[in-house]
C-alpha cells in the first residue's frame, strides 16, 4: 500500500529543535564548531555508563515545542514530530531521505547511550548521512531518565520501575511513525550505543513481532544477568517470539561495558561473547562460530545456518574502546576505528533481513 504524500515544505536540518543548555552536550569546541546552533550537535564525550543517577522521571529537554516548530508528516528534512504515550506528548527526532512519491521507507531507530540524548546520538553515530544515501528514515528518540547532563533509556530488568515504559514507547513511536512517515512495518531497525545498545538488545528480546534485526554498539545483551550465576544471561529475561537476526560491534578496550564481562553488576557481568552465543541459541544457530579477520584490528565471529534465515554476528575491535566504529567524533571513551564502517555493516545487514 502507498502512501499519500504531504508535499509541504519541510524545514531545514534541525529547524525547530531547541538548542541545548551551554555545555549540555559535553563537546569540546572543536567537535563542536562542525554542528552550528540550531543543529542536532554531537555526541556528549562522557557517555560513561553508570547506573546511580536519581529514579525519576521528567520530560527530556526536546519535550516542549517552541513556537513555529513545524512537524510534517511525509515531507523530507530532520525535524521533531511529537509521540503522544501515557498520556504524555514527547517530542522525537526524525530525519526522511527524498522518496518516490507514496513510497513506504524502511526506519532505523538510532538510541542514545546514558547521560546523552537523541539529537546527540544521530550527531555521534553520523547515521545521517548513511541514511540518506540508502533512503532510509533515521529516528532518534530521547531516554527520561535523568542521568548526568542527559537521559537513560528504562531498560527491562536493569532499570528501577517507576518511569516510562520504554519498550512500551517505542511501540508507539513504531507504529506513530509508520503512519506518519510512511514506513514499512516489515523493515524497522534497532541500533544504539552504550545504554542505548542494550535497550536495542532489550527490544529484540521483547518487541521482536515490530523490530526486524538489531545491532547494538557497545552494548550488545541478551536479558539481564543470571542471578544465580552472572556470568551468563537470565533465559527468563530474553524470550523473543521469533528469530532475531542480530549484528554487534564491540571494542576489547571497553573500560565502561567490557567485553569480557565484569562491570556494572546489574547491567552487565556476562561477556559479549556469551552475548552473542545466546543470541545464536535464540535464533536455533546450527553453525559457528567461525571468526575471521577482516583488518589489522577486527574480527568477524559468526553464527549461519539459523533458523528462519537469521544470523548472530560481531566485529570485535582489539584496540577499540567504548566507541562507535567509523564516527569522526572522538567521545573521550578510547580509541575509535576507522578500519570498519559501523553504519555501512549494519545497513548491509539490515536490508537482508524483514519482518515475515
Amino acid at each position: 500500500m502507498q502512501c499519500s504524500e504531504d508535499r509541504r515544505p519541510a524545514p531545514s536540518d534541525g529547524a525547530g529543535l531547541p538548542r541545548p543548555a551551554k555545555g549540555f552536550d559535553g563537546l569540546p569546541d572543536a567537535v563542536r564548531s562542525h554542528h552550528p546552533a540550531g543543529t542536532a550537535n554531537a555526541s556528549a564525550v562522557h557517555l560513561r555508563d553508570r547506573h546511580t543517577e536519581p529514579r525519576q522521571t521528567r520530560r527530556p529537554p526536546d519535550g516542549t515545542v517552541p513556537p513555529g516548530t513545524r512537524t510534517p508528516s511525509l515531507a523530507a528534512g530532520q525535524y521533531t514530530t511529537p509521540v503522544v504515550f501515557g498520556g504524555s506528548t514527547y517530542q522525537v527526532l526524525v530525519r526522511i531521505p527524498d522518496r518516490a512519491p507514496g513510497a513506504r521507507l524502511p526506519m532505523v531507530l538510532d538510541l542514545h547511550g546514558s547521560r546523552s540524548t537523541g539529537p546527540d546520538q544521530l550527531a555521534y553515530s553520523n547515521m545521517a548521512p548513511t541514511a540518506d544515501a540508502n533512503g532510509f528514515v533515521v529516528v532518534a528518540p530521547t531516554g527520561v531518565v535523568p542521568s548526568g547532563s542527559g537521559f537513560s533509556w528504562n531498560v527491562p530488568h536493569v532499570t528501577p520501575s517507576g518511569t516510562r515504559d520504554d519498550v512500551g514507547f517505542i511501540r508507539q513511536v513504531i507504529d506513530t511513525l509508520t503512519v506518519g512517515a510512511c514506513l514499512d512495518p516489515a523493515r524497522i531497525y534497532a541500533t544504539g550505543y552504550s545504554g542505548g545498545g542494550r535497550m536495542a538488545s532489550a527490544l529484540g528480546c521483547m518487541l521482536s513481532d515490530r523490530i526486524a534485526a538489531i545491532a547494538p554498539v557497545a552494548g550488545l545483551r541478551a536479558g539481564r544477568p543470571d542471578p544465580s550465576g552472572a556470568s551468563a544471561p537470565d533465559p527468563a529475561s530474553c524470550a523473543p517470539s521469533r528469530p532475531v537476526p542480530v549484528i554487534a560491534f564491540h571494542g576489547q578496550r571497553d573500560g565502561t561495558n567490557p567485553y569480557g564481562g565484569g562491570g556494572d553488576v546489574i547491567a552487565w557481568r556476562y561477556s559479549v561473547p556469551v552475548a552473542l552465543q545466546r543470541w545464536a541459541a535464540l535464533n536455533d544457530c546450527t553453525t559457528g562460530p567461525t571468526t575471521t579477520r577482516i583488518s589489522a584490528h577486527v574480527r568477524k565471529t559468526v553464527f549461519t545456518g539459523c533458523r528462519a534465515g537469521a544470523e548472530a554476528q560481531l566485529y570485535t575491535v582489539s584496540d577499540g574502546g567504548h566507541t562507535w566504529p567509523g564516527t569522526p567524533h572522538d567521545n573521550g571513551n578510547g580509541l575509535v576505528t576507522r578500519e570498519i564502517d559501523a553504519n555501512r555493516l549494519m545497513w548491509e545487514f539490515f536490508r537482508r533481513h524483514t519482518l515475515p
